[in-house]
């Protein structure tokens, strides 16, 4: 053991080594016309390089696993035996050597991860009775108070408890802008405050927070495999020995050891088997760099293919910055009511409920909140509790249907007035008498009309939205976007059992929600994609999470998915081409042990090249909107 991790720390020297004594060789050869001198030096650099080669061979066949080492190994104790030395060193130093830059290709693909682990906080400023005390990230704890200044990393999630500050939220949602921070605002740990000082109390630490999340799902993301990366390993278990199998056969009929041992060179699958995991490391890691979290290969080759684009409304293709525009009354006691409202809506997080809240708070007199009673959630519908022996039924017209509440004449031309103009509703009734109506607007999300043309132009041939919001403002919102079909007045199972009925249809369907009240239907979508805004249950359910909860990110993560489908293709071409170049050449004579080993090891930088594209990639939406490739955000200690 100590011995191969001796190797393995030392394998450049070993390349480098056996580079000089190859140089050496030939000099001694052309130079001196030393020629036994020439074949001892170039025994020596053979032996020397097989070792590091042949002790993986060992290691994967105690596996069970017939590597590509174990061929060359093989191929340099039969150009031994036929006293080929200066082909078993080329062949050692360029398989040494196509490792060495395959590390240092491949560690480029790896640099956004190495970024956002980079930005990982290690130390904290913790609040004490007695002053504040320099602490390992570590140490700090859920409720602890943590001071953060200017150019200084947020170490928790935690809201902020006193002071404000513009922080860099660029790790967690690739987007560098400054948002302001004032009291009762969520941060997120792994943020910068670039100016101002906040004191904010821990709510998650360690490995709980978001940016720890992040971290790991991506690192996770890189080593799911694709179907492609699932085939081909399949195939490598079959392939090398049918290449040793071959070989003994080419032997066997031509009598040939020299080149029984080429076809063993030459049968090496390299590029065949790092095309696809490179492909997906690099695309997975553009994603990152953009705050698009992809859970992995299998997940970039079911959302390439996905045909049907299903979204939720509020708080998906709006804002969900909501806010009461319209109001009605039918009580003379208005105040208490909406103190009333806000006390039930106080048990939802739904966006509604929060903007009921506000208005209340800016249109009522201040009184003490009531004490509730048996208080249920009906999802989709709304809330009903009992106050003082009294049953209050706060919600959508599905919920006044189920406690069998109806509307007088002017209610109901009041709440088709509101519904067309394109206003989401609350009705709020006390012992089934309508009392209060509510009209709140909310916004649709910058650049959505746009984004959504340009997922058509990338193939998405159907969009639909589903919502629990009454048929009229959905239609409006549908209407304003070219939203191809509109569902109402739907529950959250009836949101599932559509997106079930779409998949049955045969169409590969990709549900956006917010991560948090459509989770069963993000599901149960062939993709489930999250507007992130940091939440844990976007995190976990979704296969895609877009933490700046934006459509151009939608946009980029579906181009991102075809195109690194598409480079994963162009890499399995470019392998076999290789390959077959490589037989062909064989046969006719053109290809030996040395140069076919140079072909080879050439195929693997190729692809690897190949799939670095990726790193940079933007869609023909990216380009035009003129977005910047973010830069990683940098950090003062």
């Amino acid at each position: 053991m100590k011995f191969q991790q001796f190797l393995t720390k030392h394998t450049n020297q070993i390349t480098l080594i056996t580079g000089v004594l190859i140089v050496l060789g030939f000099l001694s050869k052309y130079a001196l016309n030393f020629t036994l001198g020439y074949q001892l030096i170039l025994a020596v650099a053979s032996i020397i390089a097989v070792i590091p080669i042949a002790v993986r061979a060992w290691s994967a066949l105690i596996n069970k696993v017939f590597s590509i080492e174990l061929l060359v190994s093989i191929a340099v104790i039969g150009a031994f035996i036929i006293g080929e030395f200066n082909e078993s060193a080329i062949v050692t130093f360029l398989f040494l050597f196509g490792s060495y830059l395959e590390s240092k290709t491949l560690q480029k693909t790896r640099n956004a991860i190495k970024g956002l682990t980079d930005l990982s906080p290690t130390t904290a400023t913790l609040v004490t009775d007695t002053g504040t005390e320099e602490v390992d990230v570590d140490d700090v704890d859920e409720g602890d108070v943590v001071l953060v200044k200017t150019g200084s990393q947020v170490p928790v999630d935690g809201v902020v408890v006193e002071g404000n500050g513009y922080i860099n939220e660029a790790s967690i949602t690739g987007e560098s802008r400054q948002i302001n921070k004032n009291l009762q605002d969520q941060v997120f740990s792994g943020t910068i405050v670039e100016n101002g000082y906040l004191k904010i109390k821990a709510t998650q630490v360690g490995d709980d927070t978001t940016f720890a999340k992040i971290i790991e799902l991506v690192e996770e993301a890189q080593d799911t495999k694709s179907k492609a990366e699932k085939f081909i390993d399949r195939f490598a278990q079959y392939y090398t020995p049918a290449v040793l199998v071959l070989a003994a056969l080419v032997f066997v009929f031509s009598r040939d050891f020299r080149l029984a041992i080429t076809v063993l060179v030459l049968g090496c699958p390299g590029a065949l088997v790092i095309g696809a995991p490179v492909s997906n490391v690099a695309g997975i890691g553009n994603g990152a760099k953009r705050g698009i979290l992809i859970k992995g290969g299998e997940v970039i080759d079911t959302f390439a293919k996905v045909d049907t684009l299903v979204f939720d409304k509020t708080g998906t293709l709006t804002e969900g910055n909501t806010a009461v525009s319209s109001f009605k009354a039918y009580t003379t006691n208005q105040d208490q009511l909406l103190t009333l409202a806000a006390a039930v809506e106080g048990v939802s997080d739904h966006p509604l409920g929060k903007a009921i809240i506000d208005y209340a708070g800016s249109h009522a007199k201040a009184m003490p909140a009531p004490s509730l009673d048996n208080t249920e959630t009906v999802k989709g519908q709304g809330i009903c509790a009992d106050v003082n022996h009294q049953q209050v039924v706060i919600g959508n017209q599905k919920m006044l249907t189920a406690h069998e509440i109806s509307l007088s004449t002017d209610q109901a031309h009041d709440l088709s007035a509101m519904q067309q103009a394109g206003k989401s509703t609350v009705i709020m009734a006390i012992d089934g008498v309508v009392q209060l109506i509510f009209g709140i607007s909310d916004t649709v999300r910058p650049n959505v009309k746009e984004s959504l043309a340009a997922l058509k132009a990338q193939g998405i041939k159907r969009l639909v939205m589903l919502t629990g919001d009454n048929e009229l403002t959905a239609d409006a919102v549908a209407r304003e976007l070219n939203i191809d079909e509109v569902h109402a007045n739907l529950l959250p199972e009836e949101k599932v059992d559509y997106v079930k009925k779409l998949k049955t249809a045969g169409n590969t369907v990709a549900f956006i929600g917010d991560g948090i009240n459509d989770s069963p239907s993000i599901a149960n979508a062939d993709i489930g994609i999250a507007m992130g805004s940091g939440t844990d249950v976007a995190i976990d359910t979704s296969d895609v999470v877009l933490m700046q909860s934006s459509f151009p990110a939608l946009v980029h993560a579906h181009g991102l998915a075809k195109k690194t489908v598409l480079n994963t293709r162009e890499n399995i071409i470019i392998a076999i081409a290789t390959v077959a170049f490589l037989l062909i050449g064989l046969i006719f004579g053109y290809i030996y042990m040395a140069s076919g080993m140079f072909v080879h090891e050439a195929s693997i930088l190729v692809v690897i090249f190949n799939a670095m594209r990726l790193i940079n990639f933007q869609t023909k939406f990216d380009k035009t909107r003129k977005a910047p490739v973010q830069r990683t955000a940098t950090t003062t200690a």
